[in-house]
């Protein structure tokens, strides 16, 4: 799906998505909305394929995993 962030954070909080893509171009474009905010519910990805093309551009795709499990100090 192309462009809400509003509404992949929603699908992705009702447990609506099965695979993500994300396609990183590296470009730099200064600030800008961030797809997932510092705030909300934390999601673990399984990454399933990583692959970067001859310009750079990285393309993930990532299987949601569950609550992330976090190492004790």
């Amino acid at each position: 799906m192309h462009g809400s962030g509003a509404l992949t954070r929603w699908l992705l909080e009702n447990d609506l998505v099965d695979e993500m893509i994300l396609i990183v171009i590296p470009v730099i474009l200064g600030q800008g909305a961030r797809l997932f905010p510092e705030t909300g519910p934390d999601l673990a990805l399984d990454l399933v394929e990583s692959r970067v093309d001859s310009k750079g551009v990285s393309i993930q795709v990532y299987r949601p995993a569950g609550r992330p499990r976090y190492a004790t100090a």
